[in-house]
């Protein structure tokens, strides 16, 4: 049976449509992603905790859902806005479609949306709250509303907590092989690397440990002697949601790692962890980057990078010190998209450099990561 449901923002406009997955009112933050594919790694990335994610793809779910693509082992996505979902799936390796997937996850998604009006909207408006509830008499219209206006957005908010690990574990899976139809290890006896997780993506470890990385993930707010007890040759400060400068254990950990001359590589939030840790400061963006086909300019060489971005703060690069060479810059908005020290040795990327979904473009990060770890052995 199908079923109506609104989606409601703060500013009182109210878009009719058919619920999909779990039936409940749901609130987050409204972003509108460009991907064309990549569903699943989107809904099962950490970075998207508390929002409410808008596809601008007309159909998405037509190559259904595998578990072997999950990025993390639940959904995190707040809720799902879609113009239609579908069905009827296929793909060799999927193995339940995506409304059965939203169901087993207990995520709420709204279709039959006009998601360009919505998209025009954030663009001109800016982030604003939503939500998502089942129904649209008028009793539900104004709950809905009430809790659209009572959720306070992202800003200030430290989600990291809430998304990444709370004890210590090791990974050893590495890349997708089609030749073995399964994730092959990366053998180990390489690098030893710690992962601070801040909400990390399971494909950030998968390219890690593809290079012989041995790698153990901790949780973001570990101290400076259990890190280093681990013998690192380099620390990664991994992607994550929510706003950066409150993570405070975080940024106090990458201030104790600068002082000790670790190589260091943050990617997304702990790029931006990093950079405050350095003496920057960040901002809230209007309405972030949230895509797979984002240009981004390489300072140094000149070349374009088309990339997978998720953000929703931006460092602002007039705060950085002048030890801190800004390396990249969105083509969008102009936005600092990376930066370098080459002492101490820190490598950061605003961006996703492992992509899923996106292109691979700025996957040699991590083979940079690794120079710098033997640079600095």
């Amino acid at each position: 049976m199908t079923h109506n449901a609104i989606l409601t923002f703060a500013d009182g406009d109210v878009f009719t449509g058919r619920l999909v997955g779990h039936s409940g009112i749901v609130v987050g933050e409204a972003v509108f992603n460009t991907a064309i594919t990549g569903y699943q790694e989107i809904i099962t990335d950490p970075s998207y905790h508390r929002q409410l994610v808008n596809f601008t793809h007309p159909h998405i779910g037509n190559t259904g859902v595998t578990p072997l693509d999950d990025e993390s082992p639940q959904a995190f996505v707040a809720g799902i806005i879609a113009r239609r979902i579908t069905r009827h799936h296929s793909n060799w390796r999927a193995v339940q479609s995506l409304p059965g997937f939203l169901c087993d996850k207990r995520i709420t998604a709204i279709e039959d949306i006009d998601t360009r009006a919505i998209t025009r909207k954030l663009r001109n408006g800016g982030a604003i709250s939503a939500s998502i509830a089942p129904g649209k008499s008028e009793a539900v219209q104004t709950e809905a509303l009430a809790a659209a206006r009572a959720f306070a957005g992202l800003q200030g908010v430290m989600l990291a907590s809430e998304a990444g690990s709370s004890r210590s574990n090791t990974w050893e899976e590495g890349l997708w092989r089609a030749a073995h139809n399964d994730y092959v290890g990366g053998g180990g006896g390489g690098k030893r690397v710690v992962i601070l997780d801040c909400g990390t993506k399971s494909a950030i470890l998968r390219h890690l440990a593809a290079r012989g990385c041995q790698l153990t993930v901790m949780p973001y707010e570990s101290d400076v002697a259990a890190v280093l007890a681990q013998r690192p040759d380099g620390v990664v400060f991994s992607n994550g949601p929510g706003d950066p400068e409150p993570c405070e254990a975080a940024i106090k950990l990458a201030r104790a790692l600068l002082n000790q001359n670790m190589p260091l590589l943050g990617i997304c939030l702990g790029h931006q962890i990093l950079a405050v840790a350095l003496g920057g400061k960040t901002i809230k963006m209007k309405f972030g980057h949230h895509g797979a086909n984002h240009p981004v300019r390489d300072t140094t060489h000149g070349r374009v990078l088309i990339t997978s971005q998720n953000h929703g703060f931006a460092v602002d690069a007039k705060s950085l010190p002048a030890s801190a060479r800004v390396t990249y810059v969105s083509l969008f908005d102009g936005s600092l998209q990376g930066l370098a020290c080459e002492a101490p040795p820190v490598i950061t990327f605003q961006g996703h450099p492992e992509a899923n979904p996106g292109p691979h473009d700025a996957d040699f990060l991590f083979d940079n990561f690794m120079q710098l770890m033997g640079k600095h052995a």
